[in-house]
């Protein structure tokens, strides 16, 4: 008759086994940071990792004692442990180590999130660029007011240049996320929400839908191309040249539930309405022009 295997060397496979397992996540594009934010992003997830890693570290050494030390053996079959009413020092110290863990889990988590609502450090002295982000299903609409033009699932912006997002939606809430450059936020219909992102280098970067949004919504998908300089402001000069204009009954066509390919005008929505007012987000405003 085989011995049984001591339970303690199975559960030594576990942190190993979740090593392993984290260990194919190298090519996550949320691990692959490509501008500012996205960088601090990754340090609040290595910090939290890490921090939760040592708790699993700590947690897994104790019980393996525990059950080493204890387990039943011919020598102590008749033990009867004593009664215990607490022990004072122990529950001061699992009452504490679980607070200090969320303060050091808390303080960076808000410092992170406050600051991502800001341009990034390194270009705060640099002005964004705006361009209003309208979702809809199940498309992603890019309106750059300064330049006076519009694209659909794409969305060019020069390297190392500040871009204020302004997020909203016509139909249901959705989510706009391009995980190399940043994290999410949603967009919802009647509110204009700011996210700022940043492309260190030049290339093209995946973004899509992070919140389930019906039938389209695995194809809600857009490219973020960051090009330099030069090249950005030759695309702009040539789509005001060469591409046709976004005329209101195009764009109510475009707004329509499906699912589109690429599209660029060489004008854009905003002119209908006051850009910065909220009408121009307003399903219903669209919704009665059809």
């Amino acid at each position: 008759m085989q011995p049984k295997k001591a339970p303690w060397k199975l559960l030594s496979l576990l942190p190993l086994s979740l090593a392993l397992f984290l260990g194919g996540c190298s090519n996550m594009a949320v691990l692959n940071p490509q501008g500012p934010n996205a960088k601090s992003l990754l340090d609040l997830i290595s910090w939290s990792f890490g921090l939760m890693m040592i708790v699993i570290v700590v947690v897994f050494v104790l019980f393996t004692i525990i059950i080493v030390k204890y387990r039943e053996r011919p020598d102590n079959m008749g033990y009867e442990p004593p009664e215990q009413h607490g022990n004072t020092l122990l529950e001061i110290v699992w009452t504490i180590v679980p607070v200090i863990i969320v303060i050091a889990l808390a303080i960076p988590t808000v410092k992170t999130t406050y600051a991502l609502e800001k341009p990034p450090v390194s270009t705060k002295n640099m002005k964004p660029i705006e361009i209003y982000v309208t979702s809809a299903n199940w498309k992603w609409i890019f309106s750059y007011p300064e330049e006076g033009i519009e694209t659909v699932n794409y969305v060019k912006i020069p390297a190392g240049t500040p871009i204020k997002f302004k997020l909203t939606s016509i139909g249901p809430m959705n989510s706009f996320w391009v995980p190399e450059l940043g994290g999410q936020k949603y967009t919802m219909d009647g509110m204009i929400m700011d996210l700022y992102l940043q492309a260190d280098k030049t290339g093209d970067y995946l973004g899509r839908s992070a919140n389930f949004s019906g039938e389209g919504f695995t194809d809600m998908e857009f490219t973020v191309e960051s090009e330099t300089k030069d090249d950005y402001k030759k695309w702009v000069e040539e789509v005001k040249g060469t591409a046709s204009k976004l005329t209101k009954e195009k764009y109510t066509e475009v707004t329509k539930p499906g699912v589109v390919g690429r599209m660029t005008f060489s004008s854009n929505h905003l002119g209908y309405v006051d850009a910065k007012s909220l009408e121009y987000c307003d399903y219903n405003y669209w919704k009665n022009k059809k």
